[in-house]
């Protein structure tokens, strides 16, 4: 209850100042929006125009009254219509924030099934040919720029061996497909963004396994159980693995806002419109309403993730609960 009164308390405060700072724009898109609205036929003048965005969007006031009213709207869930895309900024969310997250659902689940038994077994046979491999592979996913592995890929399995499209998330002929083709001609254009967000990000986590799995195997205790004559494989795997789990809960914790927030730059470069590409045209187009929510989306997500480790700490380690 301690730390969830605390976060509320953070995201107050993050949402004020994500207020102020569109408040603070040098450019006023209201008036530019204004303008676009005065010019056509028949339309309001730009005074008028002006006036009435400036109320419905509360700008027309200082910052502190604009604030909470924005944010007694907030908690309503009203979060107004998007400039740009001109619907709800909940239905825009809505209808590309789940590709995303399947997305970075399945890249997540990959990165965890491959970097930690690979941080594991690094550690186990640290300074071998094969805790050099890893640690090679894994320097090379952190070290890899997005946009230049991303591209890479998309010459090799795209222009030269043609496996699959450049761009999108469906191909040419998806209309005349059936509900099954269809779901696998998407599937097929995911690879290789899927691919991509796996080996950029599957390093880090593999180095902090392999780095906390070194740190558990020196300790006294390991020493001890296997003194008892316990075998190697309960000694790595009952006792230090646990243990190295403590700290890997805070990184996957932390990764729920990725799970949401998208990949601006994979999904960008490979055309796929999900909520990385949506937030970043609505930023880039002055959308003020849907950025603003997509901003203090990402701050509730990043708390919730901070909870979720704490938790999982008592899950993993029963002397938590115990204090």
């Amino acid at each position: 209850m301690k730390r969830i009164l605390i976060s509320i308390v953070i995201l107050f405060f993050v949402s004020f100042i994500i207020y102020g700072l569109m408040r603070c724009l040098p450019t006023s898109y209201i008036e530019r929006m204004a303008q676009q609205k005065a010019m056509a036929p028949g339309s309001k003048s730009y005074e008028e125009w002006l006036a009435q965005l400036e109320e419905m969007y509360h700008m027309n006031g200082g910052i502190i009254p604009g604030f909470f009213a924005w944010l007694g709207e907030m908690f309503t869930g009203n979060f107004g219509d998007s400039w740009l895309y001109t619907v709800p900024v909940l239905q825009k969310f809505n209808d590309t924030v789940w590709l995303s997250f399947i997305m970075g659902g399945i890249a997540f689940i990959l990165e965890i099934i491959i970097a930690i038994p690979l941080g594991v077994l690094a550690a186990t046979k640290q300074y071998s040919k094969t805790d050099y491999a890893i640690s090679v592979f894994a320097l090379a996913g952190i070290s890899l720029p997005t946009f230049f592995f991303a591209s890479l890929l998309k010459l090799v399995f795209s222009v030269k061996l043609g496996w699959f499209d450049l761009y999108g998330l469906i191909g040419r002929n998806y209309q005349q497909l059936s509900a099954a083709g269809q779901f696998w001609d998407k599937a097929h254009h995911l690879v290789l963004p899927i691919v991509t967000l796996v080996v950029i990000s599957v390093g880090s986590l593999m180095r902090y396994t392999r780095t906390n799995m070194l740190e558990v195997l020196n300790a006294d205790y390991i020493r001890t159980a296997r003194a008892k004559g316990l075998s190697e494989r309960k000694v790595i795997y009952h006792h230090a693995f646990r243990n190295t789990l403590i700290p890997l809960v805070t990184i996957i914790g932390g990764s729920l806002p990725g799970l949401f927030s998208g990949a601006l730059i994979t999904e960008t470069l490979f055309g796929i419109p999900g909520i990385g590409l949506t937030s970043y045209n609505a930023m880039v187009g002055g959308d003020i309403p849907f950025s603003m929510f997509y901003m203090t989306f990402l701050a509730i997500l990043t708390l919730l993730g901070n909870l979720i480790s704490d938790v999982l700490y008592a899950v993993v380690d029963p002397r938590v609960r115990i204090a």
